[in-house]
């Protein structure tokens, strides 16, 4: 369950003009394709690209049409354009607001709120928001995911003593896991013990 500062933010972003940003393109997409860059500085491409994934995996629970949904080599949200054929704009409007709210829950989670408010003060100058920032226990929740990680390697790795012929290929897909889930525990151990956990300014912020 998210605030109703964070659906505030979602709401508003999707609804930003973006500069250039072409006609067509939905409004998920666009704000996927605004925060890919800075994301993929913050967290390199991969980081990203596993926010954006874990976030299409979030979603799906809620609407399972969602998982088709791909994420490129470089960042990018595909396949919500067929998505939307398929379902029609109305739907895929509801799932544009989903995605994008589990997107930014997993970017305060992980960054928190004074990195959120920097980031967005530079992407959407014209944006102003004031609330109060929802309190977060952000490194629970990655901790989690890195035991989630390191399972399912291990059960890849249990499954590829079963197909001598696909072992190659599933040892390095499991060992690709198990180093995610590795750098994702440094990263939470290491801003854990910096004393930089979001979740603490009782101000209200703007945006």
């Amino acid at each position: 369950m998210f605030s109703a500062e964070t659906n505030n933010l979602v709401q508003r972003l999707l609804c930003y003009k973006v500069p250039g940003a072409k006609a067509t393109q939905f409004p998920v997409v666009r704000v996927c394709e605004r925060l890919r860059g800075p994301l993929c500085e913050l967290a390199g491409v991969e980081g990203y690209r596993w926010l954006l994934g874990r976030a299409i995996t979030f979603a799906s629970g809620e609407a399972p049409i969602v998982g088709p949904l791909r994420v490129t080599a470089n960042g990018s949200l595909e396949g919500f354009e067929e998505m939307a054929a398929k379902c029609g704009e109305q739907r895929a409007s509801e799932i544009g607001v989903l995605l994008t709210t589990q997107l930014l829950g997993l970017f305060l989670t992980l960054f928190g709120t004074d990195q959120a408010i920097r980031l967005f003060q530079d992407l959407y100058p014209d944006l102003t928001i004031t609330g109060q920032p929802e309190k977060l226990t952000p490194f629970a929740d990655i901790l989690k995911e890195v035991d989630n990680l390191n399972s399912l390697s291990a059960r890849l790795e249990a499954i590829a003593e079963k197909y001598p012929d696909a072992e190659e290929a599933l040892l390095s897909i499991s060992g690709n896991i198990r180093n995610t889930a590795t750098t994702l525990e440094v990263l939470a151990r290491i801003k854990a013990k910096s004393g930089k956990a979001p979740a603490q300014s009782q101000k209200p912020y703007l945006m």
